[in-house]
């Protein structure tokens, strides 16, 4: 790679479930691909190790002098506007050198909708093998990650709404893994009485991990208290073709300038209703006390305990266009999200 050639940061979330992070692994040597010649390197926010630092190292040992910092997340929540934001803003802080550009979240597209649905269908036509329903009598449950920003809580809703009428179901309902309501079991329970013989739960979720295994078996213990409905379990995004494009178009985006987020409805720019204080809060990042700290196959080859949620401490604090995510919430401790 010549100096003057950008080079690209993937920044994941990073998980305690070994299987996540070889899967964010795997995605990111397929988007490697879409970029020959283009040096890139893969960090993690929590958790598993590289850090995102140390792959910023990595790209400016080699040379780099322009660095796109692309968030491998779903959704524009706390993470995508409090956390990456601070680490890439703290090292280009500590590189002015450099020329460090953050990437916008992959958000509501089009190419996103037809991989749900290739995901979908094929959790449908094996079911339909076994016992064939109509589309009219199934039920489409849309389960999103959850999260105390209520815009990218308001985007999963959007999400099952265009997979309800673009799939052609009889009804459709949202619920979380963790943070938000409803949750999965209490969404479950609630469209269970709904009348439908077929209940199809789809994790909106990038990667597997315990917030996807969690769901899938709350899914098994609704199949368990409704026997007469016939529960799918679809499956999540993981590295469809279509997720890579979107991906790879947000590296371009970012290189031609067109990489803004919509802030039309965030809480750190505007009063929405119920986060009125939230308007202009200082932001910080939360997650320096898992930085690094590993999976769980880590922690048991080395004897440590496991980490549950998230404590409320605060790193650094910088500027940015956003502000920061007090995590309010009253979900349990046991069901907040402790990959995030």
């Amino acid at each position: 790679m010549t100096n003057n050639a950008p080079a690209i940061m993937i920044c994941g979330h990073g998980s305690r479930d070994k299987g996540a992070v070889d899967e964010f692994n795997r995605l990111a040597g397929r988007l490697k691909a879409q970029f020959p010649g283009t040096d890139i390197e893969s960090g993690f926010l929590e958790f598993a190790t590289p850090v995102i630092r140390d792959g910023l190292e990595k790209l400016k040992a080699h040379g780099a002098k322009k660095i796109v910092c692309v968030p491998a997340m779903l959704f524009a929540a706390g993470h995508v506007k409090n956390d990456l934001p601070s680490e890439v803003n703290t090292y280009a802080h500590d590189n002015p050198e450099l020329d460090l550009i953050y990437a916008a979240d992959l958000g509501i597209d089009a190419r996103l909708l037809q991989a749900a649905r290739a995901r979908i269908e094929a959790a449908l036509e094996a079911a339909d093998g076994r016992k064939e329903v109509s589309r009219e009598d199934t039920l489409l449950m849309v389960v999103g990650r959850g999260t105390n920003d209520p815009d990218a809580n308001s985007n999963v809703a959007k999400v099952t709404r265009m997979l309800w009428e673009g799939i052609g179901f009889g009804w459709a309902e949202t619920s979380y893994s963790g943070v938000a309501f409803p949750l999965v079991d209490a969404g479950l329970d609630h469209a269970a009485r709904l009348g439908y013989k077929r209940i199809v739960v789809f994790p909106y979720f990038l990667f597997t991990g315990i917030l996807v295994r969690r769901i899938y078996d709350w899914t098994d213990a609704a199949q368990e208290r409704f026997p007469g409905i016939d529960f799918i379990k679809a499956g999540y995004l993981n590295d469809h073709s279509l997720l890579i494009e979107t991906f790879a178009d947000r590296v371009r985006q970012a290189l031609e300038g067109d990489n803004a987020m919509n802030c039309q409805l965030c809480k750190y720019r505007e009063q929405i209703i119920g986060r009125e204080a939230d308007q202009g809060a200082p932001q910080v990042g939360h997650h320096h006390h898992v930085q690094g700290i590993g999976t769980e196959d880590d922690a048991r080859d080395h004897g440590l305990a496991h980490v549950h949620g998230h404590s409320h401490s605060h790193g650094h604090s910088h500027v940015h266009a956003h502000g920061h995510d007090h995590e309010r919430t009253a979900v349990p401790a046991d069901r907040r999200d402790e990959e995030g």
